[in-house]
């Protein structure tokens, strides 16, 4: 009895205090649920904002837009991309990562059309980064390098994009561009390897099962470059897998 009459004592001599304490907690807890709540909608913002100009990114280009459709179009690729830039360009000044990087990359590439010169300098930086949208920046100045004739720097990007092993841009993706630069230097054998080997590989693969597995779209590409450039070559492949999955 005597302790429980000191404990009882002592939280009475305290109850200013744990009263404060108390209010203390729910103004603490409140806060938290503000923060989240204001993060919560401001992604959700963010997402619709780049839902819209991404529609605007991939708008039709034609003279005008089909009876009774609502989707943006626009009469050419210039008119497209500087409309695409501007919506990017507030998602960009407005919200933070990964939303601001995402926007810059869409900005980067649609200056391919409006600034080209910028347009490989932004891409460069993006692919300065890390990430998915690095590996995306890389690969797409890759092949504005190509597409300027710029053969060796577009050629080092592909390879470097290889390593990566990224699921954006798959290292068979990066190969069958690598390999179509290297027949454009004139470098025949070694872009018939990379082909060679890389749809040798894909047909030869098996899941955990034992079962091969379907044969990708870039090895497909592979194979119809490689006849190309070494049709017997191309005859030394071993069959693409069954579509249904089996072995004979």
């Amino acid at each position: 009895m005597l302790v429980a009459d000191r404990l009882a004592d002592r939280v009475a001599g305290r109850r200013t205090q744990v009263l404060y304490g108390l209010i203390a907690l729910v103004v603490i807890a409140i806060g938290i649920y503000a923060i989240v709540r204001w993060r919560h909608k401001h992604a959700e913002e963010a997402q619709a904002a780049m839902g819209r100009a991404i529609v605007i990114n991939d708008a039709d280009i034609a003279p005008a837009a089909p009876p009774g459709s609502t989707d943006p179009v626009f009469t050419s690729q210039q008119e497209r991309s500087e409309r695409a830039i501007h919506e990017f360009q507030k998602i960009a000044g407005k919200y933070g990562d990964p939303y601001r990087t995402e926007a810059q990359y869409f900005i980067a590439t649609n200056e391919l059309v409006t600034d080209r010169l910028k347009a490989e300098t932004d891409l460069q930086n993006l692919a300065n980064g890390s990430g998915d949208i690095a590996v995306l920046a890389k690969f797409g100045l890759a092949q504005a390098k190509e597409s300027d004739g710029n053969l060796d720097q577009a050629a080092a990007l592909y390879s470097d994009i290889t390593k990566t092993n990224s699921p954006v841009v798959t290292p068979d993706t990066a190969n069958l561009r690598l390999a179509i630069v290297y027949n454009k230097q004139g470098k025949k054998k070694e872009a018939a390897d990379i082909l060679f080997n890389m749809v040798s590989a894909a047909r030869n693969a098996k899941d955990k099962d034992g079962k091969p597995i379907p044969e990708s779209g870039a090895s497909r590409a592979a194979a119809q470059e490689l006849l190309k450039i070494d049709p017997a070559r191309q005859a030394q492949l071993p069959p693409p897998p069954s579509p249904l999955g089996l072995s004979f």
